[in-house]
């Protein structure tokens, strides 16, 4: 078990993020999956009550146990983070200059979806 302040200090991460994660589920541009996985993974090194309370979510607990299983991410939510990506792609290049902004941005979401597709979609038999 850490230390004290060390607990304190993975609390409010797992806190932090948490809220990142909240805040992306209605923001197209801020992620949600990986600030939820970094909250878990931070609250169960600092806080078993917020830990349990993660894992035994109705929305949040089966994407956190796939992850644990050997980094599994569903097919559904690979599709989802998918349209999301090319939704937020889309509108920065229409809307965002100068142009080379949005063409960056879109470079890191195609790389990070070309990532989430050949992550497994099983957990290991």
């Amino acid at each position: 078990m850490p230390s004290r302040p060390v607990r304190w200090l993975l609390k409010l991460l797992a806190v932090v993020s948490l809220a990142l994660g909240i805040i992306g589920a209605f923001l197209p541009l801020l992620p949600t999956v990986p600030f939820v996985l970094l909250a878990a993974w931070a609250a169960a090194r600092s806080s078993p009550r917020l830990s349990n309370w993660l894992e035994s979510h109705p929305r949040m607990g089966p994407q956190i146990r796939d992850w644990r299983l050997g980094g599994v991410v569903r097919r559904p939510a690979k599709w989802i983070a998918t349209l999301m990506m090319a939704g937020g792609a889309a509108n920065m290049l229409v809307f965002v200059r100068p142009l080379w902004l949005p063409v960056a941005a879109t470079a890191v979401m195609a790389s990070v979806a070309l990532w989430l597709w050949r992550r497994p979609e099983r957990p290991p038999t």
